[in-house]
């Protein structure tokens, strides 16, 4: 591995930096410019970061497509020791069956190249076509086994569709067969919830995508899907979407919503929200470089379920890995939240 630098006893492992295939970036051109998704959301993110000639989106776009040494550059600049790399947000979500499934297979085929290449630098996620879960669940397999990713993303809704529809179910009980966890990435939200978000130029990262992914992780426990799949665990970013801050009104609202039977779809669980947060899902802080919301979350989610992520390269800022590193929590929890989480989660040095 990387040595530590600067006396750290600790390496520092970001675990949700994303990259694009050139191929699906240049479909995502094609789908902006034809007008044939009908996603204003998609229209929004994409419009601005394909076609912008801002500083910010242009770097994002350029860099989104490195898997070598202008990425392991930027790591070094910034003291990253390894990146956990995902597909970028939406991912293969957007496209018609065949062509997700396509490009799943080989963008994972690529990315698996890298981490071969860049071994003790890169550890990779499995991307995956929800829009098939049979072949989705598939093609889980043989990036696990075969082309050796330690999780899936999930870039949130598919066409306005959420895994808590039970036929979306093949693929969590695929990732409870093969014990990797399930990213939970935002994407902007669908047609039907996005328009006064849109209006106040609110749908990306400063509060769609949040909003989007909370509820979409939400709608997830609610129907049972932890009961169904007790072992599944799930990750998700941005400092838990909010919900950490959130416990006790989710706890007592669903509580109070279920005694009352106001909602046929709303049914009695196993456990709390709380505890299914606890056990189920992970938190990482990608792009909430703030120790009182990082320390918050520790204390009330667990100091082994919450763990580091820079947003490489939509947020790459290097003075924030110093903030964190400056952080006034005992040097324990420093090195669970920047390393030893990330290398049990994700198979690292195992």
């Amino acid at each position: 591995m990387t040595k530590k630098t600067e006396d750290r006893p600790y390496l520092r492992i970001a675990t949700e930096e994303a990259w694009a295939p050139r191929e699906m970036m240049q479909l995502y051109r094609k789908l902006y410019e034809d007008r044939t998704l009908d996603d204003p959301g998609f229209d929004s993110l994409w419009g601005f970061y394909a076609f912008s000639k801002a500083e910010r989106p242009k770097f994002i776009f350029e860099h989104l497509q490195d898997l070598g040494e202008k990425r392991i550059g930027h790591m070094d600049e910034s003291g990253i020791d390894i990146q956990v790399i995902a597909l970028t947000s939406p991912g293969v979500q957007v496209f018609d069956k065949d062509t997700a499934n396509a490009i799943a297979a080989s963008s994972n085929d690529e990315l698996a190249e890298a981490c071969r290449k860049y071994p003790d630098r890169f550890v990779g996620m499995a991307a995956v076509a929800p829009q098939d879960p049979a072949t989705a669940a598939k093609e889980m397999e043989r990036a696990v086994r075969k082309l050796d990713m330690r999780a899936v993303i999930i870039n949130s809704h598919t066409f306005g569709e959420y895994l808590s529809d039970q036929k979306f179910w093949p693929i969590l009980e695929a990732a409870e067969a093969l014990d990797v966890p399930i990213y939970l990435h935002p994407f902007t939200p669908p047609k039907n919830m996005i328009g006064p978000m849109l209006e106040s130029g609110l749908d990306g990262a400063i509060f769609g995508f949040g909003v989007e992914t909370g509820m979409h992780m939400l709608k997830i426990i609610c129907s049972g899907a932890f009961d169904r799949f007790p072992k599944l665990q799930f990750i998700i970013g941005h400092m838990g979407e909010a919900l950490p801050f959130w416990l006790y009104r989710l706890d007592y609202m669903h509580n109070a919503t279920v005694r009352a039977k106001r909602y046929e779809s709303m049914k009695p669980l196993k456990r709390k929200i709380s505890d299914y947060l606890r056990e189920n899902v992970y938190i990482t802080n990608s792009g909430v470089a703030w120790q009182p919301a990082i320390e918050f979350t520790q204390k009330n989610i667990g100091v082994d379920r919450t763990l580091y992520a820079m947003d490489y390269p939509y947020q790459y800022t290097p003075e924030e890995v110093t903030i964190l590193d400056a952080m006034t929590i005992p040097d324990e929890d420093k090195k669970k939240f920047f390393q030893t989480n990330a290398e049990r989660i994700f198979r690292i040095n195992q």
